[in-house]
């Protein structure tokens, strides 16, 4: 169970296969809950499948368009079946360049697009279509470094416009980039959900420190995992809830540096992925 705020960016994080495609096939109607229910803006997917969609942009994977027609006959053709009413080629052209679509690009045939590209356009569509909430399945799966970035940036304007937008993924790094809140599922079912700050007070902070006296006792500290002492040098875990304590017991030998890193999503997803490794 989860629930998505308004004018956040949710992601909805697993392996393969973990149930995040079918999630948000059920947001859309494509499927019924064999038990629970979904609900969209105050909406049954399963009774009100219309008026849900009209609220939502679905974009795949792999974005789906006319390969002999050009990004802006892409674009008005959708928004035509939208029932968007404003299409005029102006402001067709300003949301094709808001997504990050090259001018030289929105005359031409889709056909020769990549991939990015194709995504863009989708992108545009949700800006044509004002849609409250974007439900983006893998959306940058295939992407090179470049498009990536731009696509998060997308992504990261239409939440300041207040635009919902669920996000499925298996890269972690993206979702620490643009995600307000994260719930890891696995086999269909929730592990872990919070905020990336309150999901890192689950995990241990790694700790290396130089200090002037040989540090004594620190094994035996609460909350304290995996101590090596190198050459005048500790280095350990710590868990979040016992750091306050273990710094003023470290702080009795004299610290001549330190270096602290927060636990990495990559981190808290391996507790419970790590076995399928």
């Amino acid at each position: 169970s989860f629930t998505v705020a308004s004018g956040s960016v949710f992601c909805l994080l697993g392996a393969n296969g973990a149930g995040k495609t079918t999630t948000i096939k059920l947001f859309l109607g494509f499927l019924s809950p064999t038990s629970g229910s979904a609900e969209v803006d105050g909406l049954n997917p399963q009774h009100d499948p219309l008026a849900v969609r009209r609220r939502l942009l679905y974009i795949p994977e792999t974005v789906a368009l006319y390969d002999e027609l050009t990004g802006i006959e892409n674009l008005d053709y959708f928004a035509r079946l939208a029932g968007v009413e404003d299409r005029a080629p102006a402001r067709l052209l300003e949301c094709l360049q808001a997504a990050g679509l090259a001018p030289d690009a929105v005359g031409r045939r889709v056909g020769h697009y990549s991939k990015g590209m194709r995504q863009k356009v989708g992108i545009a569509l949700a800006l044509v279509k004002e849609a409250k909430a974007l439900l983006l399945d893998e959306p940058t799966s295939g992407l090179d470094p470049l498009m990536e970035a731009v696509f998060q940036d997308c992504v990261a304007e239409l939440a300041a416009q207040g635009r919902t937008v669920l996000l499925s993924s298996h890269i972690l790094d993206q979702v620490e980039r643009i995600c307000d809140r994260v719930t890891i599922i696995r086999c269909g079912r929730t592990v872990q959900s919070g905020t990336l700050g309150e999901l890192r007070h689950l995990t241990r902070t790694t700790v290396s420190a130089g200090t002037s006296r040989p540090v004594d006792g620190l094994r035996d500290r609460q909350g304290v995992h995996d101590v090596v002492v190198d050459d005048g040098r500790v280095t350990f875990d710590v868990d979040s809830d016992h750091l306050d304590d273990v710094m003023v017991h470290l702080a009795a030998f004299g610290i001549t540096s330190l270096t602290c890193h927060p636990p990495t999503l990559e981190e808290l997803f391996l507790r419970h992925y790590g076995d399928e490794l």
